[in-house]
């Protein structure tokens, strides 16, 4: 069974920093890709960024720039390090993980709230 777990959200100003953490119970380099979704209310989940297994990352334009992604394998940890927060920003941010390509399974976190405002 794969667990993630994400941590790091929180109340931050316009400007201002976070970085989210997504800590997997497995080594992440079984995993083909993992990526860092989010949702605002009344919104769909959209994708955010996404690291493969041979380290190509992709990120959304609405963040490029502002965020990055990157990995720690002694950790078995994704983070998400995101700048310039702006209140668009703000959103669930979830973590995924699949294991192989072309896999329709896909595993979750649970979650982290990230609030961008004044």
């Amino acid at each position: 069974q794969v667990q993630l777990v994400e941590s790091g959200g929180g109340l931050v100003q316009p400007g201002g920093s976070l970085r989210l953490s997504c800590a997997a119970s497995r080594n992440i380099f079984s995993f083909y890709i993992m990526a860092w979704y989010r949702q605002a209310p009344g919104k769909q989940r959209d994708l955010v960024a996404s690291i493969t297994r041979g380290g190509s990352t992709h990120y959304a334009d609405s963040v490029k720039g502002r965020f990055t992604i990157s990995r720690d394998k002694a950790e078995n940890t994704v983070y998400l390090q995101m700048d310039s927060l702006q209140p668009e920003d703000t959103a669930v941010y979830f973590c995924k993980a699949v294991l192989r390509q072309f896999d329709r399974r896909a595993y979750w976190g649970q979650g982290t709230q990230v609030t961008v405002s004044s």
